[in-house]
């Protein structure tokens, strides 16, 4: 199986930059994508940015410009740097990864996992 530990986050203000960070462990034979989600409530969980393996970063609409994403294949990690927050961009943010591993109840067979969820504020 694969676990996801999110950190980084909290509360800032309107302009202001953050960065979350995530890793990925466990019995892991590949990762193809790992990237960032949100989700407020009422609302369907978005895209906020993702790289998958041998293709282009891919970032929502609402935050191109904004937001980077960057991974390191060997540490199995992926980080989101956010600059000029805004309050629309409050929400619980996850991280995912479409991840192979060699046990656990998907074992052989790419699966998404998700983290726990960290909450980030942006007061206006």
């Amino acid at each position: 199986q694969v676990q996801l530990v999110e950190s980084g986050g909290g509360l800032v203000q309107a302009g202001e930059s953050l960065r979350l960070s995530c890793i990925a462990t466990g019995d892991i034979l590949v990762i193809s994508a790992m990237g960032w989600y949100r989700q407020v409530p009422r609302k369907q969980r978005e895209l906020v940015a993702s790289i998958t393996t041998g293709r282009d970063p891919m970032y929502g609409d609402s935050v191109k410009g904004r937001f980077t994403i960057s991974r390191d294949n060997a540490k199995n990690t992926v980080d989101l740097h956010m600059s000029r927050l805004k309050p629309e961009d409050t929400a619980v943010y996850y991280c995912h990864a479409d991840a192979t591993a060699s046990s656990g109840l998907y074992y052989l067979t790419p699966h998404d996992y998700w983290g726990q969820g960290t909450q980030i504020t942006v007061s206006p």
